[in-house]
């Protein structure tokens, strides 16, 4: 199954309008943090490769004027791979239509405006076990970019018009003709000047640098259902960054975080908590009172209990998270065999030693508590 590429943007971690030395700078901080040298853990070569190949593209001029056009679809269909059976970088399937048909049959407007996403992002959360159990609704705090108000997004002081590039003379596009043997060909090319625009803006937007868009830090409410686990990922659709153009935003990723509890530990949907217990109460029974994440509940210990036997109180544990219903909460039992008897405890122990069927009073056999202790623990 083909692997859906990265876009190369947020490969290096930067925004659209990044110029050389961000892209630059990026490319160096990554490269050093997966470089196989430096960095053994799995999967740190494989992104090593993948920084690299999103530098080489950012990093050439034309080569990411036509990834910025085209995406992904510049390289795989071989628009920067040079000429290939008459037909220069950036001819496509259009172009064939446009040398033999006139420059508007392969599409409604003469000239091709493609419309991008813009660039997804991710964000962390932490939560307690609590919140991760029933669900919460948090305030999530995180840079992005937003559309300039100033100038609405499209990079030119309010007022003033951008000029016809004349490169092009606003076409974007870069056409030359040629001989073939199948006549006369089409080679088409993207603007290097005006980056397939068709114009300069000669007065930037004064607010935004002529970026079109301001980095903000914005906050946002977001509701997280009970039973999401450590390491989910929710995906906040619309809330990454503007499109170019007026394209529509990319996605917020939401990385959660569970802290650990001091005494509960989640096992999938169920919970588990260990019970300290007297070795008096596991040879007797009792009935005890705990607290779960629901607040107390009631525990019957069977009498004739031995270490780490588990108990299941249904119900108590981490809801199912596509499902109705939750998981169980486990009482683990615990029998603490005393360390440290009274007088009077020492006796009773040595009667009830007395009382066993084949067994000798302790001070003909020295081991008997160790023998208490192997036998329950």
């Amino acid at each position: 199954m083909a692997t859906t590429k990265r876009d190369y943007y947020e490969v290096l971690g930067i925004g659209r309008s990044a110029t050389e030395d961000d892209i630059r700078k990026a490319y160096r901080r990554l490269a050093l943090q997966f470089h196989p040298d430096r960095n053994k853990e799995a999967g740190a070569t494989d992104q090593f490769k993948e920084v690299k190949e999103a530098y080489e593209i950012l990093s050439d001029g034309e080569k990411r004027s036509l990834y910025d056009r085209y995406g992904h679809a510049a390289s795989e269909r071989g628009f920067t791979n040079g000429n290939f059976g008459g037909f220069a970088a950036g001819f496509g399937i259009e172009d064939i239509f446009e040398s033999f048909f006139g420059q508007n049959a392969g599409t409604a407007g003469g000239r091709r405006n493609r419309v991008q996403r813009g660039a997804d992002l991710r964000t962390d959360v932490t939560l307690t076990l609590e919140e991760a159990v029933f669900g919460i609704e948090k305030d999530i705090t995180f840079p992005k970019h937003e559309t300039c108000a100033r100038c609405s997004g499209k990079r030119i002081e309010p007022g003033k018009q951008p000029v016809s590039c004349t490169r092009c003379n606003g076409t974007g596009e870069l056409r030359r003709t040629h001989q073939s043997i199948f006549g006369q060909m089409v080679n088409v090319s993207m603007c290097d000047r005006c980056r397939g625009e068709g114009n300069i803006i000669q007065d930037p937007c004064v607010e935004c640098r002529g970026q079109g868009n301001v980095r903000v830090t914005r906050t946002l409410r977001v509701s997280i259902p009970g039973g999401i686990d450590d390491n989910s990922q929710i995906r906040l659709a619309n809330e990454g960054e503007p499109g170019p153009a007026g394209g529509p935003a990319g996605n917020l990723y939401l990385l959660v975080h569970v802290q650990p509890h001091r005494y509960f530990h989640r096992q999938g949907n169920e919970l588990l908590v260990e019970l300290p217990i007297n070795v008096a109460q596991a040879a007797l029974g009792d009935e005890l009172e705990i607290e779960s994440l629901d607040g107390p509940v009631a525990v019957k210990v069977p009498a004739g209990t031995q270490n780490g036997r588990t108990l299941r109180i249904k119900q108590k544990g981490v809801p199912y998270l596509r499902d109705q219903g939750r998981g169980d909460l486990l009482v683990r039992l615990k029998v603490g065999i005393p360390t440290d008897l009274s007088a009077a405890q020492r006796d009773l122990f040595k009667k009830l030693a007395e009382t066993f069927d084949g067994t000798v009073t302790p001070q003909e056999n020295k081991g008997f508590f160790d023998k208490v202790k192997d036998f329950l623990g």
